[in-house]
């Protein structure tokens, strides 16, 4: 427990924030002072508090064995544009020099990184002077700013002069799975009890991709992608009903890219291969998050280390030239080891790109409910797992190209994505530079509509399946507003 006493509420965001950066997971609570010496310490308590008095903010952080570390920053902080990074370098060293440890993106809590180099390009073309000014600035380690001007400059070049305002992408998520994984807060329904919805879905679905298709029809569609779930969860005959809709509905020959996620071996047959490829599918995911099966057991992955090398091979027999393969650095009871071992076999099947997440325990995921249960094998990513990844990758003849952050991922480490040249997903870099529509349909999905004055607007679908169903029309509604 983090107890915190404040005068001032003005950065309580960058204070949460950069506590729980550095003590994941752990609860926050705003008390008095009198509140807390009435009811004291507990073995593991920390006492952060800040006062703020004109142009000046003092901070000590202390726990029940006497342990002190006190901050002052003198700024006029109640400016909080100018003030801010200030702010949060203070709070940062307040907890680096208490901890004894640095944070490898140092204070820099924002999600999407990428986007401050890609604005500061406009005003300085020095690459080692932009990597300076960002490890200044949000006190990261040198091989994040590296990794942070690289993954921008190949943004910027895939980016530049695109007509967004006349651009959309549209995501249509399948809320099927196979099973449902421990670490997956998706939404996602294990086929074995929600199979027999397969048509009723597929029925709501198509009402809202015509509608949207008719509200669209004076812009491109630049990409497609298909989510989940696990869309080829769908049966082969769902698939293909799938398939003719959209090709029904949209032009898909003249899309830039067109991904279905394929990431389950155990939902993979070589007839939904060719349905794919029929329907004119140019990139697939095949999944195997790690390449250990006690870890796969354990995940909830009904499926096994062989079966993700068949299926990536048949896809090779069928045609596909551009594979992406997910793993997850982090899970339960894998150390760097386990993630060198994943690498050397996927190496030897040698992807167009690779998809690496940090493992984030997200509130909704059962590893989450019950971490009780698996609290001393969760040890999280490492920055050295992932330096470990990015140098597998360039010897794998990949580039990092796109690149983004979530709380919740222990060690406050990234996810990021490779690619031989020519094979970057722009559908991945579409959506987090926010910069085209981006609209979604299904159960669970979420539409982001861009406007001229940089605005960001969003519309949610429900994600319970049934009500999704059910409700459709509603879901349609919600559209109709920005459409």
């Amino acid at each position: 427990m983090i107890y915190l006493i404040q005068n001032d509420q003005e950065y309580d965001y960058d204070v949460r924030a950069t506590a729980l950066a550095f003590f994941e997971r752990t609860k926050i609570v705003e008390v008095t002072k009198e509140e807390f010496e009435k009811q004291g310490w507990e073995k593991d308590d920390l006492l952060l508090t800040l006062v703020y008095t004109k142009n000046c903010i003092q901070g000590t952080l202390e726990n029940k064995e006497g342990k002190i570390i006190s901050e002052e920053i003198i700024c006029d902080y109640s400016d909080h544009k100018n003030s801010r990074n200030a702010v949060c370098r203070f709070l940062y060293r307040l907890f680096e020099k208490f901890t004894g440890r640095s944070l490898p993106w140092g204070m820099l809590t924002g999600i999407r990184p990428t986007k401050i180099i890609m604005k500061w390009m406009e005003e300085e073309k020095d690459v080692k002077k932009l990597e300076q000014r960002f490890r200044e600035t949000y006190l990261a380690d040198a091989q994040k700013a590296n990794l942070c001007r690289r993954v921008a400059q190949k943004e910027k070049v895939l980016l530049e002069s695109r007509p967004f305002e006349k651009e959309y992408s549209l995501y249509i998520g399948i809320p099927f799975c196979p099973t449902t994984c421990l670490y997956c807060s998706f939404t996602s329904f294990p086929v074995a009890r929600f199979g027999d919805r397969m048509d009723a879905y597929l029925d709501a679905l198509y009402k809202e991709l015509a509608f949207v298709a008719e509200h669209h029809r004076d812009k491109k569609l630049t990409t497609i992608y298909i989510g989940g779930g696990t869309p080829t969860a769908l049966n082969e005959k769902a698939l293909l009903r799938l398939m003719h809709m959209i090709h029904e509905l949209f032009p898909v020959e003249e899309t830039e890219e067109f991904t279905v996620e394929s990431g389950r071996p155990d939902s993979i047959t070589r007839e939904k291969f060719c349905i794919l490829k029929e329907a004119g599918v140019t990139r697939i995911s095949i999944n195997p998050q790690t390449m250990h099966q006690e870890t796969l057991d354990l995940i909830g992955r009904a499926h096994t280390v062989v079966q993700t090398k068949e299926a990536f091979l048949l896809a090779r027999e069928c045609g596909f030239d551009n594979i992406n393969m997910d793993m997850i650095t982090g899970l339960p009871g894998e150390d760097i080891s386990h993630v060198r071992a994943t690498l050397d076999e996927i190496f030897a099947l040698r992807p167009e790109s690779l998809t690496v997440h940090s493992l984030a325990i997200k509130r909704a995921a059962h590893l989450n409910m019950e971490m009780e249960k698996y609290q001393n094998m969760v040890k999280g990513s490492t920055n050295e797992m992932l330096r470990l990844v990015d140098e597998y990758a360039s010897n794998m003849g990949m580039e990092a190209y796109y690149m983004y952050r979530q709380k919740n991922i222990p060690g406050n480490l990234e996810n990021i994505g490779y690619c031989v040249s020519g094979k970057e997903c722009l559908y991945n870099i579409l959506i987090m530079e926010e910069k085209q529509d981006i609209i979604s349909c299904g159960a669970g999905a979420s539409s982001k509509y861009v406007f001229a004055d940089n605005r960001i607007e969003r519309t949610e679908n429900v994600k319970n399946l049934d009500h999704y169903i059910n409700r459709i029309d509603e879901m349609i509604d919600r559209k109709r507003k920005y459409l």
